[in-house]
């Protein structure tokens, strides 16, 4: 079945005894653990000791963002010049440069108009995870529309890949509180994580009591890793430091400082840049003052500040630290 026939309207068969009706909202039980040295089976480090951490892709074109939507229906998408290949292009040079591997959520729309995109990607020795079908919110979706979209962006991009699609990060890491549900379509649909619950408080996003690092969620049907953006915890409050504007439009030094802290914990930090932060000739958009400067703000610095990062820091892909992860959390 292709990508297309999926669209279409065919899709695989729902697994045995899944239906497709809303689960629970009931708040997700954590079970993790400090990974303190030592721990068995903690071994996100390298043989030298060095901790890897996770470097993350968002891939979605440059009119796909959500602070776009008011302006950018979906039904106009296709009218808009694609420049995803380029970006992620110069990614995929600057990590093998940086002997870097990473994990690539992949919008479904995208990977269907560029499957060569998906397969270079993969090719190259980076995960292939998933960010939706259409980068449609969790909280502008049913239970129902979640389901679809997280099954055909799964189904499409293992047939592209030829490998299994553990990965789910949300749109605008939409999973907040009260849409606890869409944790458990994830499990029933076959994801083992999650990279959407970002433990800061923010309009528009954020899981404010969430846990920091990597650890388990504890559902009514079953559990799912949850891998959360890095924040930098200072005065009393979890500042996001994980990546996108926030590292382009603030000083280096907060990424850089909540990546060593996370190698203090031994605990790996997860990073996430999108391919149209490294296009600072992309076309504007008429949006407010206050878009322009999150979107806009600080594109030329994006590369040279990803050469700095990449060169202090070693990264690698969520797929090969989970293993190592599931054997340091505590059991259900």
């Amino acid at each position: 079945m292709s990508g297309r026939d999926i669209q279409a309207g065919a899709r695989p068969a729902t697994p045995r005894g899944v239906a497709l009706t809303q689960r629970s909202c009931g708040m997700a039980r954590v079970v993790w653990s400090q990974f303190l040295p030592g721990s068995v089976g903690t071994g996100v480090a390298t043989p030298s000791g060095v901790i890897r951490h996770h470097f993350t892709v968002d891939v979605e074109e440059y009119f796909q963002v959500s602070a776009f939507e008011s302006r950018l229906g979906r039904a106009d998408w296709d009218r808009f010049e694609s420049r995803v290949v380029g970006s992620v292009e110069r990614l995929l040079e600057l990590l093998a440069r940086h002997e870097a591997r990473a994990t690539f959520f992949i919008v479904g729309w995208v990977a269907e108009r560029q499957p060569d995109l998906v397969r270079r990607i993969a090719l190259a020795g980076h995960e292939i995870a998933s960010h939706s079908w259409d980068h449609a919110r969790v909280t502008d979706q049913s239970p129902l529309a979640f389901r679809d979209s997280v099954r055909r962006a799964k189904y499409l991009l293992e047939e592209l890949a030829g490998a299994p699609v553990l990965g789910f990060r949300a749109p605008s890491f939409s999973i907040v509180p009260g849409r606890e549900w869409a944790l458990d379509i994830l499990i029933e649909e076959g994801y083992r994580y999650d990279s959407s619950l970002f433990p800061v408080r923010r309009p528009g996003y954020g899981y404010a009591n969430g846990h920091r690092d990597p650890h388990w969620l504890q559902r009514p049907i079953g559990r799912i890793a949850e891998v959360p953006p890095t924040t930098l915890r200072r005065w009393g409050a979890n500042l996001p430091a994980g990546g996108g504007a926030y590292f382009r439009l603030l000083p280096y030094a907060l990424v850089r400082a909540a990546l060593r802290d996370c190698e203090r914990r031994h605990a790996p930090g997860t990073f996430y840049i999108h391919p149209w932060e490294v296009d600072p000739e992309q076309p504007r958009v008429g949006v407010s003052w206050l878009t322009r400067v999150r979107h806009y703000g600080g594109l030329h610095r994006t590369l040279p500040r990803l050469e700095r990062l990449l060169g202090e820091f070693r990264f690698t892909a969520i797929a090969e630290t989970l293993p190592r992860l599931s054997g340091a959390l505590a059991p259900v």
